[in-house]
């Protein structure tokens, strides 16, 4: 069984990293909150041009995910401490494939895309390395678009209902994110299934060349 441990959203807050405002700071809020087709109602993005938008909706993290940063880090890490609108238990990353169908009571959302790990990212948290861990683990979470608007809650179960075409999971997206995508093969795949539109465009772009 799959829970929504916390439902987090954030406010603009200053960074050291060159977009100097985020919302990448988010805590957990009490209560049902409102799902629309940009995410979650106050929840703020800062930078537009690389966060965001409808299929950036929303940001899933598991606690199997969570945990293994926590032991590498050797620190406890607090709900929102990624960046993660829903922190989900029982779910590891690894489990969400492009194309899934998430439930929450009445919101329905679809995986479209791993996250990767940004300059603010490593900002907050701290470590100098963080990028390059993040992209060798493919432990990041992963966004989904908004496919029917609702409200979610912390307290409520969460539900994956597999894509019933072409299996690529997000860590396996993310890996060929680090290879460059230079895997012909595997960008005719990903064109067959709902990912992140900017997604399909670089994989439409590459394929033909």
């Amino acid at each position: 069984m799959m829970e929504i441990l916390a439902i987090c959203t954030g406010t603009p807050q200053p960074t050291t990293a060159k977009s100097g405002l985020t919302g990448h700071f988010k805590t957990p809020v009490a209560g049902a909150v409102a799902v629309h087709a940009l995410g979650l109602a106050g929840d703020h993005i800062c930078d537009l041009n690389h966060h965001g938008g409808v299929d950036q909706a929303v940001y899933i993290f598991g606690t199997d995910d969570r945990a293994f940063w926590s032991k590498a880090y050797g620190k406890p890490l607090d709900p929102g401490f990624f960046g993660e609108n829903l922190l989900v238990s029982n779910l590891a990353r690894a489990d969400l494939c492009i194309g899934d169908i998430v439930t929450i009571s009445d919101t329905v959302l679809q995986i479209t895309s791993t996250r990767i790990p940004c300059a603010t990212f490593q900002a907050h948290i701290g470590q100098k390395t963080a990028m390059a861990d993040f992209l060798r683990a493919r432990k990041a979470g992963a966004y989904a678009r908004v496919l029917t608007q609702g409200t979610v809650a912390a307290g409520q179960q969460m539900h994956i209902t597999p894509f019933d075409g072409t299996r690529i999971s997000v860590a396996d997206e993310m890996q060929h994110y680090v290879d460059g995508f230079k895997d012909r093969a595997f960008l005719e795949r990903l064109l067959t299934v709902p990912a992140h539109y900017k997604q399909l465009d670089m994989a439409r772009e590459r394929l033909s060349r």
